[in-house]
């Protein structure tokens, strides 16, 4: 008879084939966009300037992918630094001091990869072509179903494991763990932000941008004071879900233009449609008259609900049928606990 599985054997393995799907889906990514840059473009003009998004759309966009991020950053700080009372209060000053400092380190990746994007310039329509690309696949990584799970349950319970060890020891190496703890678990949030906004960026250009970084801001600003300062306990299972659904309006936004752009680099076809689609929905919405790129966004909606019924399915469905536990929803952040197995949770968002 085979012994059980130890339940930290079976997350080293958990965690193997993790990062062998993230190194594969990295290299795949990267080949497709070595193949983007060196591809030859089509007889279609690139240089021509399409209609652009309007002003409140780019804003729109921008203050909600911040505001979401942001959002994720705070509840994960605030689970992680829950149970730092009593003799432990003074241990979270160094998580504080590696979130400011994975805050910092944000605004330095802003002109990082600025300065790559520069640096890419000769690609001239290719770049614009490339990084909404980027920007999309990161999308749909994020709301699709099995990640939701990595990137909100898992995550955080692996930030609660890691102060679990940091509370357990003593001296520079526990002071600096700490500060690592706190950076981790803001400076995520933060690539993802400058990844997304510099797509947008290079596409509507910097002061819709702007404006909708400071909105965004100013609303994470309002659950940090909400949360930390006042003890207000939030909503924040239909404020995931709220701005769940707002960063797929803004994918499927996104998609719309970037397939037009591929079909002005000869990419891909483009066929008319025989309607018009008015000229307003062009500019707030990315939908234009061609069937390629009506495709694309639809399809795009369809991955995205697509996805929620499949984790219902995985998670729910098809282990009732079994007689096995079915997974249920978070309501809220996972709170601090003594080390225990795992429960089951399934992230609808």
């Amino acid at each position: 008879m085979q012994p059980p599985t130890s339940v930290p054997a079976t997350r080293r393995t958990l965690s193997s084939l993790r990062a062998l799907w993230w190194v594969g889906g990295l290299a795949v990514l990267a080949g497709i966009v070595y193949l983007m840059a060196t591809a030859s473009t089509g007889p279609v003009d690139p240089t021509e300037a399409t209609d652009p998004q309007s002003h409140g759309t780019v804003v729109f966009n921008s203050a909600i992918i911040v505001f979401r991020e942001g959002l994720e950053a705070v509840l994960i700080f605030a689970a992680v630094t829950a149970s730092f009372l009593g003799a432990n209060k003074a241990k979270r000053r160094p998580v504080i001091a590696g979130a400011g400092v994975a805050f910092l380190a944000s605004i330095v990746t802003w002109f990082v990869i600025q300065a790559v994007l520069d640096a890419a310039s000769p690609l001239g329509p290719k770049l614009e072509a490339i990084t909404g690309f980027i920007a999309i696949a990161v999308l749909l990584v994020i709301l699709n179903w099995f990640v939701h799970k990595v990137y909100w349950s898992e995550w955080i319970g692996k930030h609660h494991r890691q102060r679990r060890k940091l509370l357990a020891q003593t001296g520079a190496g526990a002071v600096l763990g700490l500060v690592l703890l706190g950076f981790t678990s803001v400076y995520r949030e933060g690539f993802e932000v400058v990844l997304f906004l510099q797509a947008l960026q290079l596409k509507d250009g910097s002061s819709a941008v702007l404006e909708g970084l400071l909105l965004g801001l100013a609303g994470t600003a309002l659950v940090g004071v909400a949360v930390f300062w006042l003890h207000q306990k939030l909503p924040y299972k239909k404020m995931l879900i709220l701005t769940g659904v707002m960063v797929g309006f803004v994918l499927v936004v996104m998609i719309g233009g970037t397939a037009l752009t591929f079909g002005e680099l000869g990419w891909i076809g483009l066929t008319p449609t025989p309607f018009t689609v008015p000229e307003w929905m062009g500019s707030w919405f990315e939908m234009y008259s061609y069937w390629q790129t009506l495709a694309a966004q639809v399809l795009a909606a369809l991955f995205v609900v697509g996805s929620y019924y499949l984790a219902e399915y995985v998670k729910v469905k098809r282990p009732r049928k079994r007689g096995e536990t079915a997974a249920v929803r978070a309501e809220a952040p996972p709170a601090p606990r003594a080390e225990a197995a795992p429960a089951r949770v399934l992230e609808t968002v």
